[in-house]
C-alpha cells in the first residue's frame, strides 16, 4: 500500500530524527542532576504584542516556526539533550522492558454486525496498531480486512477510522501518516480486499457512507500551503460528497457557512441515510446548533431545528421526521427527548429520559431499544429503556467501572458490551435485548495477577468546600508512610470525564512501589455541564486549584511529600501541569507536562485553537484577556524560581496542540530555572501527532520515560 504524499513540513520534521542519531553516543556515567546541565542555547527576541492595552512579550516567538533550519537544529540539540540524560537513568531499560512485557497480551475489540458479517480489531500483544477483521458468524473464520502494521517499515502510518457498509461490502477507511489529523480517505471491497482508485484527501474529523454506498461524505478543509499544514488554522470547513469512481475534483459541496468561516461545523448521517445531522458552534460558545438537511434531495434546504444557541444538543436517533436528542436544555446534567421536526418549539418536545441527579453521559439505540449510561460519582451506571422510556433494566457490572459499546441497528437482537476497571481488566459480553441475558465472549487473560492491586475512591475538598473525588491506587501490602512515590493526574476540561480504565502501563508504575492517583477536577464532565461550566473561560483557574488541593491532600493523608510527588497531565492537562507549577512549584518534586496548550494568548491561531475558546475563553475579548493572562504557563514563568524537575513531552507533527506551544514553554522554563540541579528536559517525539495513530512501540516509551524520570529525580532505584 502507497503512503500519502508527506507535506513539507513533515519532510523538514524529518530532519528532527538526527537527534535518534546521538542518542547511543550520549549516556551519561553521572547522574542527570549530578552537575547542572548545559542546555541549547535559545536565542530571546523583543517580540512584544499589545492585548487591551497590556504590553506582552513573546521572547521565544521564532520557536513557533516549524519550517526554519534553526528551529530543527534547536529541536535536535534538546533531544540530544534529553535522551542522553534518560538513557543514563540506572533502570530505565529493564522499566521499558517490563511495560512491554506486561502489554503483552491479546486484546480484541467488541464486534459489529453489517449485512451479515461481523467485524472487530484484534492486537496480538506488542503489535503497533490494530488489524481489523470480519467474519461470517460470531466465532466464525476470522478473514484479514485491513492491516496498518505493513503500511510503513516505522509503524507510524495507521487507520484514522472506518466505516463499513449497511449490507457489509464495501470499507470506507482513513490513512493518517505521522499521527497528524490530517486524513485521505480510501475504499475497499470486504469480500475480494480489492481497493478502489478512489482518493479523497485534506479531511478531518469523520466520514459516513451515502444511502446505498454509491458516495459519502466527509469534512474537509481548504488544501493548505505547502508547510503550513501542521500550523495553519482550521477554517472554512465544509461538508463535501464524493461519488465512487470520481475524481475529488468532482466531489460535491454539500455545505459550509462563509459567511462564517471560523465556526465549527460537522456532520453525521442518520441510520436511514436520509438525514444528514450538522453541528454548528462559533468558536467561543460552550453551546451548539443543530440543523438537519435531507441527504435524498440535494434542493431541500437546511433545517434549522435546533437554532437558540442556548444549550448543547447531541443527535442520538430518527424515525421518520421525529428525533431523539441529548440536550442541556434545562437540564445542566443532560436529558433525551424527542422532537417533531414538523414543530420543534420547545413546547411540543417530550421528555423521553427527564433529567436525573446523575449526568446522562451517553445514550444509544438498538433494536427497538435504548441504552443510557449516566455517571455515578465518575464511573458508569447503565439502564435499558424502552424507545418512550419506559424501564427495562439496569445492566449490572462489578464494582466502579468503565463502560463500552450497546450499540447497533434498529433491526438488531443483539448488542455488544465490555466494562473494565482500575484493577478489572476488560471483559465482553453478548447481551440478548428482549431476554435481557448476558452472555460472555471473552475476558482479559494476563500473566500478572491484578488482584495484588488496590483501588479506592476518595473525596476530598476544594479551597471552596466542593467535594472532588479521586482514585488512589497502588500495590497491597505497602507501607503508606509518605516515602512512597506518586504521581498525580488530571485533565479538568472539555466536559471530559475521568472514568476507571485498566492501564498494564500504569501496573508498571505500582509494581515499582508507587502511588497513582487521578483527580476528577472541574472542568471534566464527572457531574455534568455545571461540573464542566465551573471551570471554564474566566473560572479556568478553578481547575488549577482543585488539582493543587489534590496534591495538599495526598500529602496530609500521608501518601507522599512533596519530595516524592509527580503531576502529570497531557494536552489540556499539559496546560493544567504548566499553570501549577507555576502557582506552586514547591508542591511537587516532578512536573510532567505533555502535548500542553502552553501560550494562552495565541493558541487560537493554530490548528483547531479557535474551538477551544469554550474553554479557555478568547484573549481578543477584553472581558477574558485577564483570567487567560493570569494563568497561561508560557507567559507567568518566573526568573530564579526553583521549579520541580520537569520532563516536557510533545510530538513533532502534532497539528492539534502545535509543538511550538512546548518550544517555547521549554525554552523560557530553562532560562528561568534557579534550581541548577532539577532539570528542565523537552523530548520530542519524531514521526507522530498528539497521540492518535501512535505505534505501540513509541507508546510505550512515552510512559517509560516518564516513569523512569520520575523515580530517578524522587531518589528511588528502578526495580
Amino acid at each position: 500500500m502507497s503512503i500519502l504524499k508527506l507535506p513539507a513540513s513533515v519532510r523538514s520534521a524529518a530532519r528532527f530524527v538526527v537527534a535518534a542519531v546521538f542518542l547511543a553516543t550520549l549516556m551519561h556515567d553521572s547522574a542527570i542532576n549530578a552537575e547542572p546541565l548545559e542546555y541549547p542555547a535559545s536565542r530571546a527576541v523583543d517580540t512584544v504584542d499589545e492585548f487591551h492595552g497590556v504590553k506582552v512579550a513573546d521572547p521565544y516567538r521564532w520557536l513557533e516556526d516549524l519550517e526554519s533550519e534553526e528551529v530543527s537544529q534547536w529541536v535536535a540539540a534538546q533531544n540530544r539533550l534529553t535522551f542522553g540524560c534518560l538513557e543514563s537513568i540506572d533502570g530505565r531499560q529493564r522499566l521499558s522492558e517490563r511495560i512491554r512485557e506486561l502489554i503483552d497480551y491479546e486484546r480484541v475489540s467488541l464486534p459489529a454486525r453489517r449485512g451479515s458479517k461481523y467485524f472487530f480489531s484484534r492486537n496480538s500483544g506488542q503489535q503497533n496498531h490494530y488489524v481489523k477483521y470480519w467474519s461470517e458468524s460470531l466465532g466464525g473464520e476470522e478473514r484479514v480486512l485491513l492491516d496498518p502494521n505493513n503500511w510503513s517499515e516505522d509503524g507510524t502510518t495507521a487507520l484514522a477510522g472506518s466505516r463499513v457498509s449497511d449490507d457489509g461490502k464495501m470499507l470506507l477507511f482513513g490513512v493518517s501518516v505521522h499521527g497528524s489529523d490530517w486524513v485521505e480517505w480510501r475504499v475497499m471491497e470486504i469480500e475480494t480486499g480489492r481497493k478502489l482508485d478512489d482518493r479523497v484527501q485534506w479531511s478531518k474529523g469523520g466520514a459516513d457512507w451515502d444511502k446505498g454506498a454509491r458516495g459519502f461524505y466527509y469534512k474537509r478543509l481548504p488544501e493548505p500551503e505547502d508547510g503550513d499544514e501542521f500550523t495553519v488554522k482550521s477554517a472554512d470547513l465544509a461538508i463535501w460528497h464524493h461519488r465512487l469512481g470520481t475524481d475529488q475534483s468532482e466531489d460535491k459541496l454539500v455545505f459550509n457557512l462563509p459567511e462564517h468561516p471560523d465556526w465549527y461545523i460537522s456532520m453525521g448521517v442518520s441510520e436511514d441515510r436520509d438525514l444528514g445531522v450538522i453541528y454548528v458552534s462559533p468558536p467561543a460558545d460552550r453551546e451548539n446548533r443543530l440543523w438537519f438537511k435531507n441527504l435524498l434531495d440535494p434542493q431541500a434546504p437546511v433545517e434549522k431545528i435546533f437554532n437558540a444557541n442556548d444549550a448543547r444538543y447531541w443527535f442520538v436517533a430518527s424515525s421518520g421526521r421525529k428525533l431523539l436528542v441529548q440536550t442541556t436544555k434545562d437540564a445542566p446534567n443532560w436529558r433525551l427527548i424527542e422532537v417533531d421536526m414538523d414543530r420543534p418549539e420547545p413546547e411540543h418536545w417530550r421528555d423521553v429520559l427527564p433529567e436525573k441527579k446523575m449526568a446522562l453521559n451517553d445514550v444509544k439505540t438498538v433494536g427497538g431499544y435504548i441504552f443510557a449510561t449516566y455517571l455515578k460519582d465518575a464511573h458508569d451506571v447503565v439502564y435499558q429503556y424502552t424507545l418512550d422510556g419506559g424501564f427495562v433494566r439496569e445492566i449490572k457490572f462489578p464494582g466502579p467501572v468503565s463502560v463500552g459499546g450497546f450499540g447497533g441497528l434498529k433491526g438488531d437482537t443483539e448488542t455488544f458490551y465490555s466494562y473494565n476497571g482500575f484493577t478489572t481488566p476488560s471483559a465482553q459480553y453478548r447481551l440478548d435485548l428482549e431476554t435481557g441475558e448476558s452472555t460472555l465472549l471473552r475476558r482479559t487473560e494476563l500473566d500478572v495477577d491484578v488482584s495484588a492491586f488496590t483501588a479506592r475512591q476518595f473525596f476530598y475538598r476544594a479551597d471552596d468546600g466542593t467535594a472532588i473525588p479521586i482514585f488512589v491506587m497502588h500495590k497491597k501490602g505497602i507501607e503508606l508512610d509518605g516515602n512512597n512515590p506518586a504521581i498525580l493526574y488530571a485533565y479538568g476540561g472539555f466536559n471530559s470525564a475521568q472514568r476507571p480504565s485498566f492501564s498494564t502501563t500504569r501496573l508498571a508504575w505500582l509494581e515499582a512501589g508507587g502511588i497513582y492517583a487521578i483527580a476528577c477536577i472541574r472542568g471534566g464532565g464527572e457531574y455534568g455541564e455545571a461540573w464542566h461550566r465551573a471551570a471554564t473561560k474566566n473560572n479556568k483557574r478553578v481547575s488549577v486549584d482543585d488539582f493543587i488541593s489534590g496534591a495538599e491532600w495526598m500529602i496530609d493523608q500521608g501518601y507522599c511529600t512533596a519530595d516524592t510527588l509527580a503531576c502529570c497531565g497531557w494536552s489540556n492537562g499539559g496546560f493544567l501541569i504548566g499553570a501549577v507549577v507555576n502557582k506552586r512549584p514547591d508542591l511537587f518534586k516532578v512536573a510532567l507536562p505533555g502535548t500542553g496548550v502552553m501560550d494562552l494568548l495565541r493558541f487560537n491561531l493554530f490548528g483547531w485553537g479557535a474551538g477551544w475558546e469554550a474553554d479557555y475563553g478568547s484573549p481578543q475579548n477584553p472581558d477574558e484577556f485577564s483570567s487567560i493572562y493570569a494563568i497561561s504557563p508560557y507567559h507567568n514563568i518566573r526568573q530564579g524560581v526553583d521549579y520541580p524537575s520537569t520532563l516536557i513531552l510533545t510530538s513533532d507533527t502534532d497539528d492539534r496542540v502545535m509543538p511550538g506551544h512546548s518550544f517555547k514553554y521549554a525554552a523560557r522554563l530553562q532560562a528561568a530555572q534557579a534550581d541548577a540541579v532539577s532539570p528542565i528536559l523537552l523530548r520530542i517525539e519524531v514521526r507522530a501527532g498528539h497521540g492518535g495513530g501512535v505505534p505501540l512501540y513509541k507508546h510505550l516509551n512515552w510512559y517509560a520515560d516518564q516513569y523512569a524520570f520520575a523515580l530517578h529525580e524522587m531518589g528511588f532505584e528502578i526495580p
